[in-house]
């Protein structure tokens, strides 16, 4: 009877044959298999899909920041002729040099307009309570007629690129 224990019985006692795997536990482990790499395969497209996202709008935001540098670097470099040419407006005139001051109105008003296309805008000043942020103390005065901390006189023009302070504003503050 050796042989015959190493045989299967059923309930009856007669020999079986010995049992193969079932297919239904081969077949599911192998599409689970497919199912998990599929899963994973997804899950990193999605990050890939994601991170490529996030990569094209830190490209885009760093275009915008480097033309805005570039932008008012170049603005920067025109507004020692701006403040020349307001200078030059405020001179006295005479009866001959008026033709001369309308030119020299003209390329004003041609160097403001430029200005405001490229989003450039003056910072008003006078009148205004000094502010750090936007104005540059170059001269402190006490005076009745102005509030302690009023801007009464403004030297060089302030401008302002968008949110950007391209150059903060030159004045004379009062003081009590």
């Amino acid at each position: 009877m050796p042989d015959d224990a190493m045989n299967e019985q059923d309930s009856t006692g007669a020999a079986t044959e010995p049992r193969e795997p079932e297919a239904q536990d081969s077949a599911e482990s192998p599409l689970d298999a497919l199912r998990k790499e599929k899963d994973a395969l997804h899950d990193r497209l999605l990050r890939t899909a994601a991170e490529f996202d996030n990569y094209r709008k830190r490209v885009d935001r760093d275009r915008r920041d480097q033309v805005d540098a570039a932008t008012a670097d170049a603005v920067v470099d025109f507004l020692p002729i701006v403040d020349d040419l307001e200078r030059a407006l405020k001179a006295p005139t005479g009866g001959d040099s008026e033709g001369f001051r309308k030119g020299v109105e003209l390329i004003h008003q041609q160097m403001v307009d430029l200005l405001r296309k490229r989003g450039v805008r003056p910072i008003e000043a006078v009148g205004a309570e000094f502010d750090p942020r936007y104005h540059q103390a170059v001269a402190q005065e006490a005076s009745a007629d102005h509030r302690e901390g009023e801007v009464m006189e403004e030297y060089a023009r302030g401008y302002m690129l968008g949110d950007r302070l391209l150059r903060p504003a030159m004045v004379k503050v009062a003081k009590a």
